[in-house]
């Protein structure tokens, strides 16, 4: 989503769900979220519509309208609240329309796995299954092919996952599977790991060590990268021994390589210069 008024309309429309959702309880999240993603693939499949939806040249008043007419009696109050907001936005592209309301739904989900404590679990589980398609060339190949059919890719999400992880974790990885929003499913994973991330208020740091860290190290990294970037970071440590020593750093684009291989490669790179 690279337009600024498709963001801001996200934003609004991701406060609007939070507002909505404050007096609802784990079931009442449950039933939202399961909603607002059933809209988010109804949209999906159905182009004029979600073109009708988005479409400047009709009043928001106008637009709000339809989507009543369309979805009252068939998702509840909350989420047809949250549904009419949205389509009052102002979106660059009917696409972006979708996939808001796609991401809303995902709040819900998180703001329900807050409720229940389970919020932790479910980033830390999103990450290492990203890092295990990461690490399977061919699972990568298969889940990142952009001909593969929806269905039948999470039907592999279920055959990896099902019994094997948290049911909300199971349920996102499915959603994604079956509608990527013409990017990567790898891309979409990580998404989903800072979308649980920012939930907390948090940056999601990825630190490579030669070595497993202690439970002491990893407090005290922690802490440092929190002074570095004013909020709570969420460390996710993968051990990868070819970096020899130290430890390497990515929160977002940015990198800090404190590791033996980074100085070395930066010395050849100097010595080369």
């Amino acid at each position: 989503m690279q337009h600024i008024a498709s963001r801001e309309s996200l934003i609004a429309t991701n406060n609007k769900l939070l507002e909505v959702a404050e007096s609802l309880n784990g079931i009442g999240l449950a039933a939202i979220g399961t909603q607002l993603e059933s809209v988010a693939d109804l949209l999906l499949r159905e182009v004029p519509l979600r073109r009708t939806l988005s479409e400047n040249t009709l009043s928001a008043d106008t637009r709000a309208s339809i989507a009543n007419r369309l979805l009252a009696g068939k998702i509840g109050d909350e989420a047809l609240a949250v549904i009419g907001f949205a389509v009052q936005q102002h979106w660059s592209s009917s696409r972006d329309l979708q996939e808001a309301i796609r991401r809303v739904s995902r709040t819900a989900m998180f703001r329900r796995a807050e409720r229940t404590g389970d919020l932790d679990e479910v980033e830390d589980q999103l990450f290492r299954f990203a890092r295990i398609v990461d690490g399977s060339p061919d699972l990568s190949v298969i889940l990142d092919d952009p001909t593969a059919d929806p269905v039948a890719r999470a039907s592999l999400i279920q055959r990896l996952l099902g019994g094997r992880a948290h049911t909300l974790v199971i349920e996102l990885l499915d959603a994604l599977a079956r509608d990527t929003h013409g990017r990567s499913f790898t891309h979409g994973v990580r998404e989903l790991v800072d979308q649980a991330a920012q939930r907390q208020d948090k940056v999601v740091a990825i630190v490579k060590s030669a070595v497993p860290l202690s439970p002491e190290q990893t407090e005290r990294l922690v802490g440092s990268l929190s002074k570095i970037y004013s909020r709570r970071v969420s460390v996710h440590i993968e051990v990868v021994p070819e970096i020899i020593g130290g430890i390497s750093v990515q929160v977002g684009d940015e990198v800090i390589d404190g590791s033996v291989a980074g100085r070395l490669e930066a010395l050849k790179r100097r010595m080369a210069g």
